[in-house]
């Protein structure tokens, strides 16, 4: 198996179980997919965050807006694996319970990854809802 098949198992395995948590409610999961280093930063959909501390203050407040997600589905555009770094691109099609009413969105979104310690882990999201 090469870089990029295993990078694809890791995005449809751990990254998109991390991301369905947290539309769940549960920060937990996404929290483990991210780099442990203060490098980290998110221009988000609901919340933009740099270095860990505010990383983790944000999941925490997005995992608090939701639950009951009935849906995720993240649908890959594009992709690519350099060594220990790769980036995504692609629609996260979503159906939960947003502050106690149902909704369903999609949001765009652009991450980059880095290997550490032989794992993939998120650097860098940004992120926004398309109407």
């Amino acid at each position: 198996m090469n870089d990029r098949e295993e990078f694809l198992i890791w995005i449809n395995n751990s990254l998109v179980r991390a991301e369905r948590a947290l539309f769940n409610g549960d920060a937990g999961p996404r929290r483990s997919t991210w780099s442990d280093t203060d490098d980290v930063s998110v221009l988000g959909a609901w919340r933009n965050a740099v270095g860990r501390s505010e990383l983790l203050d944000a999941f925490d407040g997005v995992a608090a807006s939701f639950a009951a997600c009935t849906d995720y589905a993240f649908e890959l555009i594009s992709f690519d694996v350099s060594g220990d770094m790769a980036y995504t691109v692609g629609y996260e099609r979503i159906s939960a319970m947003k502050d106690g009413v149902p909704s369903t969105f999609t949001v765009r979104s652009t991450q980059v990854y880095r290997r550490e310690h032989g794992e993939w882990k998120v650097l860098h999201r940004h992120a926004d809802t398309m109407a």
